[in-house]
């Protein structure tokens, strides 16, 4: 079942690009991967803004579109540590899979068809 709509993804995915703004802070990383956790959190925030979506500014990327770039995103975001090299520093893997893993989730989780704001319409 999709539990998320639209407002409340783009929102999860502000949330999202803030992780990826303070982790390698947090988790103590620096060089190529916090640069990637950087580049991740500013293409986030801006496929927000530009999304057709409560929380979007610009609102000219359809919510289908999003939700297809943030799944191969998660899925780049998964294998990143492993093509760029980095798959050795423990805490930038397991940050960017843990981080990966967590897009996913709200990726199966969210409503990108609407279905669910078109039922709960009277």
């Amino acid at each position: 079942m999709r539990l998320i709509g639209a407002g409340s993804h783009v929102g999860i995915d502000y949330l999202i690009a803030i992780l990826f703004a303070i982790g390698p802070s947090v988790a103590g990383f620096a060089g190529r991967q916090a640069t990637f956790a950087y580049v991740l959190a500013a293409v986030l925030v801006i496929l927000g803004l530009f999304t057709r979506a409560p929380l979007g500014m610009i609102k000219s990327v359809r919510f289908p579109l999003h939700g297809a770039v943030e799944l191969a995103l998660a899925i780049l975001v998964l294998i990143l540590p492993w093509l760029a090299n980095f798959s050795a520093g423990v805490h930038s893997r397991n940050f960017f899979v843990l981080i990966a893993l967590l897009m996913l989730a709200i990726w199966f989780m969210t409503d990108f068809r609407g279905i669910r704001d078109r039922r709960a319409s009277p």
